[in-house]
């Protein structure tokens, strides 16, 4: 395979399929049987799961909420759509762990950053539930911590869509999809593929990024293998 040790971020919304709110199992099936061909080469695999099937912080503090509780709500939706993950990966065959950045021993293990290495080593998948356990930061950038933190080749964002494009594709049928960019093109031109944090810690750490279609069937086992697929982001073309 391309990687030795990937992070896999999957948004909270590509878990609910054509559904408006919640969890397609459908969907869930169709990671785990990605994610079970890919584990069974050998790839070390980190999933951070979003919460926004559930529960978007950013929308609840426009709504009125005090911005720091409503991050906690969306944390407490991403350790939801974690523990369901994970039914599903073991469902597959495949040994997974759940790491939560607050505490809530009953359902997962807490973040212990040299515990989520052994488990990867012993060809487990850990799932990042809880984002960072801070308020005020994104999962996208808890992706990019965790994949500091672990030492992952690659930050692999998986999406709706297969790339990323300089307009929005659902909007301008002329949208352009970019093949390779810098973090700089994605900085400067505010592309929306990340938050600017989330970038920023990348790019400090030279990880690259790979946004690919999530829905593509083995779409995930593509990118991991090192295809060119979706968009690539890295410090230099």
């Amino acid at each position: 395979m391309g990687y030795r040790r990937v992070l896999l971020k999957l948004s909270g919304e590509a878990l609910m399929g054509d559904q408006r709110y919640g969890i397609d199992p459908a969907i869930v099936q169709s990671i785990a049987t990605d994610v079970a061909t890919v584990v069974a080469t050998g790839t070390q695999l980190a999933i951070v799961v979003g919460g926004g099937n559930i529960f978007r912080g950013l929308k609840g503090s426009a709504a009125g909420m005090d911005r720091a509780t409503a991050d906690y709500v969306g944390m407490l939706a991403t350790v939801m759509n974690a523990i369901t993950l994970q039914d599903g990966l073991e469902r597959a065959g495949i040994p997974t762990r759940v790491q939560s950045a607050i505490s809530m021993q009953e359902v997962a293990e807490p973040y212990i950053r040299r515990k989520a290495i052994r488990h990867l080593e012993k060809g487990r998948v850990v799932i990042f539930g809880a984002g960072c356990g801070n308020p005020f930061f994104t999962t996208d950038t808890t992706a990019a911590l965790r994949a500091a933190e672990i030492g992952a080749d690659v930050v692999m964002k998986a999406t709706k869509v297969d790339g990323v494009y300089d307009k929005d594709p659902t909007l301008h049928s002329d949208a352009r999809r970019y093949e390779t960019l810098t973090f700089q093109d994605v900085l400067s031109g505010e592309l929306g593929v990340m938050d600017s944090t989330a970038i920023a810690l990348c790019k400090d750490n030279a990880i690259p990024i790979v946004v690919f279609d999530l829905f593509g069937p083995g779409n995930i086992g593509r990118a991991v293998a090192g295809e060119a697929i979706g968009t690539r982001i890295t410090a230099s073309i």
